[in-house]
């Protein structure tokens, strides 16, 4: 049986037993805190379990894409251990319970309509005590007692070893069912959960019986298609096979199964699955959390192919044959194959450089544990060269696999933590903690939003927690950390809960006993709750208050949310349909914007792309949001982004006939109501992502008018029109860096920069003066609202830079001749030692340069005082001392020091400096007789 009709096989069966066929949930779900990656079927289904959610069905049934980690050691080595993998599962949220989910199981398994299993090839496991499960498999479904194992905690109860170990909450026991081949191990195909106890404190009596009992299985996709296929691995069965194929070929080498090779392809065949479908959901290999995952797993892929030999990149080749492979299930991966390979192959090139200069480092930690008789490399070793050398741990681990020893990562992360890093390996709870919000959300399950309609409204608290300390990520100045803050939850609200990039609504909730300040609106689940503090009186549970939103912020928020749409479309159109969302903040009249692009965006382009949002807010055409069923809504084309999980039916909002996106969010009601939209930089957010940040509304026109006034400040700066702000920009940029080239090395050719002639520069257009800034900022590489006070900088540092010029021409009338005639000798050599006022370092090389051509036997060493606490000295020395071992660097320290400096340089000329002007004379009289010491008595 081909693996994708197993999937559409078990599916089909229990929806025939009433269940509800619900999609996988994405791979990283945004919406659950508590973990990295989904890691099971019943991971969407946790508020169903936990009874926070008004139920819409009581039994349901997926084929679920996880991803864990927690194995990862394993991945390639055993038969049957993923990174990635596919649950099939059925749940019953307080529906049927042990009996069904039993006989269903063994139903679906041998029945000659479904799989087909030899009985007596199966065999089950119970937990200890639960007689009940055990009584089911004997009396009922006919298994013998020698076929039905009864194990401990560890074993056959989820949590594993909760009753004894904790943690607190829901929890039940286990029934595994296990396929026994002719030959090989007995291998694990489904595991029945039932959660009916609420685990409380330390045993004895610490389960408490739910008062509503649910299923939660899982049946492995692959491994029970390994069985059926009569595959002695996972990884040889008909949709992991040609992938597998395929790596072999990439890498150059025959696949062998039992070979160090065969266990590097096949690692490198399942990690490049998971990545794949990661990056797919925008999951980019990053330092922070499941993006340090997917690094973690792409690195390990990458050193598979460097032990096999490979030097260059070679994964990204292989993700259309993981396309081809999952796209019957999953068919929007075909539309993102070649981001993904982009992604991959970027990410490839940057590791194999780090692979070469590392690889030294690690060799050293490996011979240390060899010398000592370790079977595992010092984790502590490893994360120093980490932090003190960036040497990526996944290094180290293939490094020491490849020389027999062991890489301890929980001591690796251990050791890292102290100094509060931690290299990601993904593992996290699996259900949340019952803190007093979780205790209000079971009792109301579910907060009706008025948002879109009413901005304000009557309603009831239903919950209230003081000292609250969730997540309030959006709560802007007008708190602190050091402020406590409370928690109100009400039975409906007009306030918008932060989601989908849209930042929370703030407002005020009052009745006739007090004032709640609302700060900021989250929600967990389907219940919104208000982050505030109560401002006046008291704001009681139970009592009645008018909820009332902050409607001019509202306002600007639905600007920048509206331009954000516009915004994607224009991207869309202008860079290809890859850019696509991923991630955004909408906030009063800003907006940030993250979408997919491995470049940067041409300056034209992001004209271009400003230019047609504008066009697009200027036409006034009606923003409009309805509700219509998913399939409809992908039908009319709308945007729907990956990693994300759309409910049905799904609200759908459209602004004139070009854009659709699937959206919670709030929107003005014409586009015209935007008014303006203004990009403030196009910058990078991540590898493959670019960030433009950009304003709307009031803040954009206050913008156009700072805009304005800037101009005219620099036209009326430079003496120029409007247009011509570029050109002047660029030449006083190039003018200065001319001049400090000619006084640093001293020359004193002619150069000139003089102020235009546009004078009386009152008012400029706005679009002209944007551009023309615009030009300058980049010319500058600073932002727009920099220029005019550079530029000022700039005229100011020209203008001192002319003076310095000056000085540096005046050191051509230095009578040379005249130096040396006044200089001390000893023997034919003229020692040359004066303070010259008003001069700098290159007018200082320049005299020492036009001494060494007046005179092949000489030590010359100059003093300046620039200012009241600065000394500059330079000492060159001719060719036929250096040849007879007097050094500058050594004349040039000991003087100095007498000025309170230090310095050096080669032996023909150095450079030092001080602070103590007022010892220039001392170092005057001391100089000469350093250097006189220093000359040979033959010199």
């Amino acid at each position: 049986m081909k693996t994708d009709e197993l999937r559409q096989k078990y599916l089909d069966f229990f929806e025939g037993k009433g269940h509800t066929v619900c999609p996988s949930d994405v791979m990283v779900p945004k919406w659950d805190k508590s973990v990295l990656f989904t890691p099971a079927g019943m991971n969407q289904f946790k508020d169903h379990f936990l009874g926070k959610v008004d139920l819409e069905f009581t039994k349901a049934t997926t084929s679920q894409k996880c991803l864990r980690t927690g194995d990862i050691e394993n991945v390639g080595r055993t038969a049957y251990h993923h990174t990635f993998f596919e649950m099939l599962g059925n749940f019953s949220f307080g529906d049927y319970f042990k009996k069904e989910a039993i006989h269903w199981a063994w139903e679906f398994l041998t029945d000659k309509k479904w799989l087909a299993f030899d009985p007596n090839r199966l065999t089950v496991s119970v937990y200890l005590d639960d007689d009940e499960a055990a009584d089911i498999w004997h009396q009922e479904i006919g298994l013998s007692l020698d076929r039905i194992a009864r194990l401990d905690e560890k074993e056959n109860f989820w949590p594993a070893s909760s009753p004894s170990k904790g943690p607190d909450g829901v929890c039940g026991p286990c029934s595994e069912i296990f396929f026994h081949p002719d030959d090989g191990p007995e291998c694990e195909i489904w595991n029945l959960v039932f959660t009916q106890f609420n685990r409380v404190g330390n045993p004895p009596d610490n389960l408490v019986p739910l008062p509503s009992r649910n299923i939660d299985t899982g049946m492995g996709l692959e491994r029970t298609s390994a069985v059926l296929q009569n595959c002695s691995t996972n990884f040889h069965i008909d949709t992991l096979y040609p992938i597998v194929q395929a790596a072999a070929e990439v890498c150059g080498v025959k696949y062998e199964e039992k070979t160090d090779n065969g266990r590097r392809i096949r690692r490198i065949t399942d990690h490049v699955r998971a990545c794949s479908l990661a990056i797919h959901e925008n999951v980019y290999p990053g330092t922070k959390k499941e993006e340090s995952v997917i690094r973690l797993l792409l690195r390990r892929a990458v050193l598979q192919g460097y032990e096999i030999g490979l030097r260059d990149p070679f994964l990204f080749q292989l993700v259309p044959d993981v396309v081809d492979q999952l796209s019957s299930a999953y068919p929007e991966l075909t539309t993102t194959v070649e981001r993904v390979q982009s992604v991959i192959k970027l990410e490839e090139e940057g590791f194999y450089g780090l692979i070469d200069q590392n690889i030294s480092r690690i060799d050293s930690i490996i011979q240390d544990a060899v010398k000592n008789g370790s079977t595992k490399l010092n984790a502590e070793q490893v994360a120093l060269a980490y932090q003190t050398h960036g040497v990526p741990p996944e290094i180290a681990e293939s490094v020491a696999e490849k020389n027999g020893l062991a890489f301890d990562w929980e001591a690796f992360e251990a050791a890292m933590s102290v100094h509060g890093e931690a290299s990601g390996k993904g593992k996290k709870t699996v259900m949340g903690d019952a803190g007093p919000l979780d205790l209000i959300k079971r009792d109301v399950k579910s907060t009706r939003f008025l948002g879109y309609e009413k901005h304000q409204c009557e309603t009831i608290v239903k919950g209230l927690i003081e000292d609250f300390e969730g997540d309030e990520s959006s709560v802007d100045s007008l708190t602190t950390s050091e402020v406590n803050k409370q928690c109100v939850v009400v039975q409906e609200t007009p306030f918008y809960a932060e989601s989908g990039g849209q930042v929370g609504d703030q407002g005020i909730l009052t009745n006739d006993d007090g004032e709640f300040e609302v700060w900021d609106t989250q929600k967990t689940g389907d219940v919104f709750y208000l982050i505030g503090k109560t401002i006046k009186g008291k704001i009681s549970v139970g009592s009645s208050v008018k909820c009332s939103v902050n409607t001019a912020r509202r306002g600007g928020i639905e600007r920048a949310h509206s331009a954000t749409h516009i915004l994607h479309y224009a991207l869309q159109q202008n860079l290809g349909s890859h850019a696509q969302q991923r991630g955004s903040k909408v906030s009063d009249d800003e907006l940030r914007f993250d979408f997919a692009n491995m470049e940067s965006v041409d300056p034209e382009v992001l004209d271009r792309i400003e230019k047609q949002t504008n066009e697009k807010i200027q036409h006034s055409e009606s923003v409009v949001a309805k509700t219509i069923p998913l399939d409809e809504a992908k039908k009319l084309g709308a945007m729907m982004l990956f990693g994300e999980k759309y409910p049905d039916p799904v609200r759908m909002v459209s602004i004139g006939d070009y854009s659709r996106e699937l959206c919670g969010g709030t929107h003005v009601g014409n586009s015209g109501d935007v008014r303006r939209f203004e990009i403030l930089s196009e910058t990078p957010s991540s590898a493959g992502t670019r960030r433009i940040q950009a304003i709307t509304g009031e803040k954009a026109e206050q913008y156009q008018q700072q805009i304005t006034q800037s101009a005219v400040s620099i036209c009326t700066d430079l003496g120029v029109d409007v247009d011509e702000i570029g050109a002047k920009v660029e030449e006083l940029s190039s003018t200065i860096k001319s001049a400090k080239k000619q006084i640093e090395s001293g020359q004193s050719k002619p150069i000139e920069f003089k102020i235009g002639s546009v004078t009386g520069v009152s008012s400029v257009d706005y679009l002209p003066a944007r551009d023309a800034l615009r030009k300058a900022s980049r010319l500058l590489n600073i932002a727009i609202s920099g220029v005019p006070d550079r530029i000022r900088a700039m005229l100011a540092e020209w203008e001192q830079l002319s003076k310095d010029l000056e000085k540096l021409k005046s050191v051509t009338s230095i009578d040379l001749d005249e130096l040396l005639a006044s200089a001390e000798s000893k023997g034919d050599v003229k020692v040359v030692v004066r303070e010259i006022p008003g001069i700098n370092a290159g007018m200082m090389r320049k005299i020492i340069d036009q001494l060494r051509k007046k005179s092949d036997s000489f030590a010359a060493l100059l003093l300046t005082s620039p200012s009241p606490d600065k000394v500059i000295i330079a000492a060159g020395i001719s060719r036929h001392l250096v040849d007879q071992g007097v050094h500058a660097g050594k004349w040039i320290g000991k003087v100095a020091q007498i000025v309170g400096g230090k310095g050096g340089g080669r032996p023909d000329f150095a450079q030092a400096g001080g602070n103590s002007p007022d010892k220039i004379k001392e170092a005057v009289d001391e100089a000469v007789d350093i250097i006189r010491a220093l000359i040979p008595a033959s010199g």
